[in-house]
């Protein structure tokens, strides 16, 4: 479904990712953890075709995301770290916005999930709460049925209760339609509710990548909470963990 294979990003003199290979299976949920400024977000960008690797090739549903940036998009569904919604556009223009964009466009399905989430569909979005922004760019990433995800930290900054609910929406669409995920996050908490698959990103190299519940097994004889995702990517970025890649 997707896939990293070698992918090197600089910028500058930076070296963001180095030489990054990763893959997800169709019908999995991964998440891509690391610190600020691991590289998670490029990644993301190669993956949406926003940034072409300096090596190597980020590949979406078999095609190369930076050449065939339409084609894939036509079946991925975008949450970026910022939803980069237009502040003047309300929810509503943005549906039709949207509608017009994509051929498969479930109309009624998108503003049932508004009404659900209590956004408001003539309030500018950029009057809407950061909460009712997040879930507005969650309705619109899943409103042509994609069978990709791809979420960009989209809980960041958000309260208890908007995380919650967020992740909460997420494993129903898990549930009902058997997405395909691919997320970074600093919510581990809500990570571990709905990932079968972490890697874990440390000074641009993928330092992990294995099954939660293998993760779970593996790391549960070491002292202190490390049988908890909070406490094996602790163990992995603090401790100076240089391997472990299933």
């Amino acid at each position: 479904m997707l896939a990293l294979e070698g992918v090197t990003v600089q910028y500058g003199g930076m070296r963001a990712l180095d030489g990054v290979s990763l893959e997800v299976p169709a019908g999995s949920v991964f998440a891509l953890l690391g610190r600020n400024g691991a590289g998670k977000s490029s990644a993301v960008r190669c993956l949406a075709g926003h940034r072409r690797p300096d090596a190597g090739r980020a590949l979406v549903h078999g095609l190369d995301a930076w050449r065939d940036r339409a084609a894939v998009m036509e079946r991925t569904g975008l949450v970026p770290e910022e939803p980069d919604l237009p502040s003047g556009m309300t929810a509503e223009a943005l549906v039709r916005f949207s509608a017009a964009i994509y051929k498969r466009w479930d109309r009624a399905a998108v503003l049932e999930r508004l009404e659900r989430f209590g956004v408001p569909r003539a309030t500018a979005a950029g009057r809407l709460s950061r909460g009712q922004r997040a879930q507005l760019a969650l309705t619109l990433a899943l409103g042509h049925s994609p069978e990709l995800l791809i979420l960009d930290d989209p809980t960041l900054g958000l309260d208890a209760v908007a995380r919650r609910d967020f992740f909460g929406e997420l494993i129903g669409e898990l549930a009902d339609r058997g997405l395909t995920v691919f997320l970074t996050s600093h919510d581990l908490a809500g990570v571990e509710r709905i990932a079968d698959r972490i890697a874990v990103l440390n000074g641009g190299k993928i330092v992990l990548d294995d099954s939660l519940e293998a993760l779970k097994s593996s790391f549960a004889a070491l002292p202190g909470d490390s049988f908890s995702l909070e406490g094996i990517f602790a163990a992995v970025v603090n401790d100076g963990f240089s391997g472990g890649v299933a």
